[in-house]
């Protein structure tokens, strides 16, 4: 069965047989499949291990309770996005507000109706199923990028490290959580407008001509507008699209001059010149991080990178006290 015809997954977690007979009932008449467990401690070992597209937690149970499972779910990167709803005889507002804390994304009170069930069932399946597009297709989008990257094998890892560079120095600056995902995706995807590049110009061993140039000098505007259509890209645009920028206002697309340029796209920029100075090329070997940091500096006085930054990957890479810790780093403008 194809994954788009297939039958919604649903999770029924109660203790009592009776309610999940009840509830497993309604929703296999309207022809979704369904798991039943007992407690919480098996729904969350069913939702490790099975695709679910929602969970319907009783409250109260022996054990870890629907609000606990609740919360261990949401704590999961591979389960967060599954909708829960809590389903409970309490009613006090309290318990309601300890279930949003707990990240529920609806309620049902005992004794259930039927068609209410149902409406909210099929409510939180749908946006599942929006969810899983936009998750599908940043998929895509980043296998295109290593595509582009498998082309070169003087590139082979450079993504995944720059992603894992960018989340730790997003981590060393305390950038809030969204800016620290949209960093770990540009990491990623920050060359996917290479699509756009021929591949003799990609590979080739020496300097570019004019021409070349000026055609891989459109790859950052490229791969802005392949990833555009994606809202939850939204602060990973400006990375993409500004990498590439220089704070003396020499680098590209846009020519940018000193903080008009995007914290984001100085902190790729950063990790990217240290990853290229420390991996071998087809003109040189890779370079000891000593001496990368030294260059690194060198370019510092010319103009081109941001130093508070540069010091702070200097601190990660030697090991030692951050230098800043988010304090004096410029933001977006």
């Amino acid at each position: 069965m194809s994954e788009s015809s297939r039958k919604p997954r649903v999770l029924i977690a109660d203790d009592d047989e009776a309610n999940r007979d009840l509830l497993s009932g309604l929703l296999s008449a309207e022809g979704y499949h369904v798991t039943c467990v007992s407690n919480g401690e098996e729904a969350l070992r069913v939702v490790q291990h099975e695709s679910i597209d929602l969970a319907l937690l009783d409250v109260m149970m022996p054990g870890k309770s629907g609000f606990s499972a609740c919360l261990a779910i949401r704590s999961e990167p591979k389960t967060r996005l599954i909708p829960v709803v809590l389903v409970t005889g309490l009613t006090s507002s309290d318990d309601r507000i300890q279930g949003i804390m707990c990240g529920a994304d609806d309620f049902l009170n005992k004794p259930v109706n039927k068609h209410e069930l149902l409406a909210r069932v099929h409510s939180l399946l749908r946006l599942k199923e929006f969810t899983d597009e936009l998750e599908n297709a940043e998929t895509v989008l980043f296998s295109l990028a290593l595509s582009i990257e498998a082309k070169d094998p003087y590139t082979e890892g450079h993504c995944e490290r720059l992603s894992k560079y960018c989340v730790t120095m997003a981590e060393r600056l305390q950038l809030p959580d969204e800016m620290r995902v949209a960093l770990r995706r540009a990491g990623i995807v920050h060359d996917i407008g290479k699509i756009a590049v021929p591949e003799h110009i990609l590979v080739k061993p020496g300097p570019l001509t004019e021409p070349e140039w000026k055609i891989m000098k459109q790859h950052p505007v490229v791969g802005e507008r392949i990833c555009s259509p994606l809202k939850s890209f939204r602060l990973v645009l400006p990375a993409i699209r500004h990498h590439h920028e220089k704070l003396d206002g020499s680098g590209y697309p846009d020519g940018l001059a000193g903080y008009q340029v995007p914290l984001s796209a100085r902190v790729l920029q950063t990790v990217d010149v240290y990853d290229s100075l420390t991996t071998d090329r087809p003109y040189r070997k890779a370079l000891r991080p000593p001496d990368a940091l030294g260059i690194m500096r060198e370019e510092v006085n010319r103009g081109w990178w941001d130093s508070s930054l540069v010091d702070e990957l200097e601190a990660f890479v030697t090991g030692s006290v951050p230098h800043f810790a988010g304090a004096g780093i410029k933001n977006e403008r």
